[in-house]
């Protein structure tokens, strides 16, 4: 049974949306996935004299289509944190969940490219979840001012891998490349050549 003709419009819209899945976008965010976080020592408190170091990694960052126009996805990138406080006499341990969202539309471009246009953060916008049971108020007060400044941290750094190329690169699907590649493969088999191996056989 012969398939519906449709219109150039219409056939577009339909590729867009078949080539621009919730799996392609979260492999393209993924690059990201095991980066290592290295924060401090940094001064938090009255006259900055508690340093606080913080290590961790990117983890595989999950997500979903919101909406159509434009093809927009909602991601969320994790990013686990232990902490070491400082105070000098001694020091204190505790984790970190870090959520990081992005906001990712999907864009043509004139050369036949869709473009993962990713929104960075702002600090403000990246959720931590502190493990406090047990601290003392003291620790509780200044894991508190460190929460804010690892926002800051986490939403500059992010913002900044993903300006770099090889993001850049995992998030451009070059359609027009993909075509010219399946192109050569396209065309009617040589009768001669099928004829000799026919032959040869």
């Amino acid at each position: 049974m012969s398939e519906e003709l449709i219109d150039y419009r219409t056939w577009g819209v339909e590729f867009f949306h078949r080539a621009v899945t919730a799996e392609r976008v979260l492999r393209g965010v993924n690059v990201l996935s095991g980066r290592a976080i290295d924060v401090g020592p940094m001064g938090v408190g009255p006259g900055r004299l508690v340093k606080v170091t913080a290590k961790g990694r990117i983890g595989t960052a999950t997500g979903h289509r919101v909406g159509d126009e434009p093809v927009s996805f909602q991601v969320s990138l994790p990013v686990p944190i232990e902490f070491v406080i400082d105070l000098g006499v001694d020091k204190h341990r505790f984790n970190a969940d870090i959520e990081v969202p992005l906001a990712i539309a999907a864009r043509a471009r004139d050369d036949l490219a869709i473009v993962l246009e990713i929104t960075p953060p702002t600090a403000a916008q990246v959720q931590v979840q502190l493990q406090a049971q047990g601290m003392r108020a003291q620790l509780v007060q200044l894991a508190a001012g460190v929460e804010g400044e690892l926002k800051r941290f986490i939403a500059k750094y992010v913002r900044r891998e993903l300006s770099k190329p090889y993001v850049q690169e995992a998030t451009t699907i070059d359609v027009g490349a993909a075509i010219e590649r399946a192109s050569r493969g396209l065309g009617p088999k040589d009768p001669v050549g099928d004829g000799a191996a026919a032959a040869g056989t």
